[in-house]
């Protein structure tokens, strides 16, 4: 049918042929649909005064988000959703360091278009919330649903070692979607309260960009809030998937590989194959 014809001819033209880009592409999706889960059931709990949800609501939000960004985008790019695990991958050696620029690029363009939808999808419960003044701390700040804030007792250290070790001490590389979701939800719930329990620092950098292109006080915008807070989120999470993935590997992947030596199981089991193979193929002829 021309139709038909012609559909096949446009989506042959529009689709892209590089590896990588799809890749990009694939990462902006899955952590765009994770931090619109995120955010919005924060955003949800927050403006709603918690009578549209509870705590149990963001770490459902989070951990669903998870399961729907790998089931998304899992098949191509690995749905990292997280520069953290994409630099540990590259550490690894799992993912070539000339790909972490272009992960990375995907996923904050992802949390950036969240930041925005979520903003303008609530934003006036955010106007009725905070009477049109949007501010960091207080009794009606907003900042919290887009970017992570330390709670006033919290020091910047203690916060930064807090953010290293954790939930985030594990290989995220072997999780499924659901195991991985699960792990969020796991995450979120054992997190302490002294950073707001923001689970993850791929929101961090265009969530605080997106601060500062708001219209409000500058206060928002300021980066001593939280006592320069705003370059914790960002680097511990990525030497604590580095440690985290190590670790792993130290306690149990370096001792359980396939065996390379003479005669070893895995060697037995590719003869015993072979073997078997030839002698379906005699049996045929």
């Amino acid at each position: 049918m021309p139709e038909t014809k012609m559909l096949e001819k446009f989506t042959s033209r529009l689709a892209i042929k590089n590896a990588t880009v799809r890749e990009a592409l694939a990462e902006a999706l899955a952590t765009f649909l994770l931090m619109l889960f995120g955010m919005g059931s924060v955003a949800q709990v927050v403006l709603g005064r918690q009578m549209f949800g509870t705590f149990l609501s963001i770490n459902l939000g989070y951990g669903f988000g998870v399961m729907m960004g790998i089931h998304a985008a899992g098949g191509i790019s690995g749905a990292h959703m997280n520069a953290a695990v994409t630099f540990a991958n590259c550490v690894v050696g799992n993912l070539p360091w000339y790909k972490f620029p272009v992960y990375v690029t995907g996923q904050f363009l992802g949390s950036f278009i969240a930041s925005a939808s979520v903003f303008l999808m609530y934003y006036d419960a955010l106007q009725d919330y905070t009477g049109g003044n949007l501010t960091v701390t207080g009794p009606t700040a907003t900042a919290g649903i887009f970017a992570t804030y330390p709670a006033p007792y919290m020091s910047v250290w203690r916060g930064f070692i807090q953010e290293v070790s954790g939930p985030r001490w594990t290989d995220e590389s072997l999780l499924t979607g659901e195991l991985e979701g699960a792990r969020e939800i796991i995450a979120v719930l054992c997190a302490p309260a002294s950073s707001h329990c923001r689970p993850r620092d791929r929101r961090e950098v265009f969530g605080q960009c997106w601060l500062f292109g708001l219209e409000t006080e500058m206060s928002i915008a300021s980066p001593e809030a939280g006592n320069y807070w705003w370059w914790v989120p960002v680097v511990a999470p990525m030497l604590g998937s580095v440690a985290g993935i190590f670790l792993y590997n130290l306690l149990i992947d370096f001792h359980n590989r396939p065996s390379l030596e003479p005669g070893g199981s895995d060697e037995n089991a590719k003869k015993n194959f072979e073997t078997l193979v030839a002698t379906e193929l005699q049996n045929s002829v």
